[in-house]
């Protein structure tokens, strides 16, 4: 495998309103938990949509797992144009330190915000050029962004043998047990 989307909620739906959050440390270790033996089996880039949430937690994740894996590369393929320019300054500087650290940044609609059918061609473009999906979603938690990405990446799956991984709140709540329980031992 050569590419994978990394995707899933964003911030809001978490219930994560500033990068302070306890639990974006356990999310990044599950990211990270289901990317290193994809990156040790040859994966070359990773890619995420870029939207606030998962998908910039997976990028620091990547840009990190750069200093192991010099030979990763990480992209951003906007929906259009300045998505991050309604949003307070500190996400917006937040965005633009990672986008600094991307090695390909693309929009697809080289527009400001139009409608929905932006979002809807940039992800028929994500699955069409990656191998594979991450995708942090939980059948359990209810209707959110993720469930549309979830619908077309499994179709994909079952069309073509797309990789298709999930990330779920049992996973991430995992990865703290496991870290309180190194604490305790």
């Amino acid at each position: 495998m050569k590419s994978v989307l990394v995707t899933g909620y964003r911030a809001h739906e978490l219930g994560i309103y500033d990068q302070k959050h306890k639990g974006i440390p356990y999310i990044r270790k599950a990211i990270e938990s289901r990317l290193v033996p994809l990156i040790e089996d040859g994966l070359e880039w990773i890619v995420t949509p870029g939207q606030y949430g998962v998908d910039l937690w997976a990028c620091e994740v990547a840009i990190e797992l750069k200093r192991q894996y010099p030979q990763l590369k990480l992209s951003i393929l906007t929906a259009y144009m300045n998505p991050e320019e309604k949003w307070k300054e500190e996400k917006q500087n937040y965005y633009r330190n990672i986008v600094a650290q991307v090695d390909y940044y693309g929009i697809v609609s080289k527009q400001p915000y139009q409608g929905v059918w932006q979002l809807t061609a940039r992800d028929e473009l994500l699955l069409r050029r990656t191998d594979g999906i991450l995708l942090f979603y939980d059948e359990d938690a209810g209707e959110a962004s993720p469930k549309y990405m979830k619908e077309r990446a499994f179709k994909r799956h079952e069309e073509d043998g797309y990789l298709f991984m999930t990330i779920t709140a049992e996973d991430v709540q995992a990865m703290a047990d496991e870290e309180s329980r190194d604490v305790y031992e």
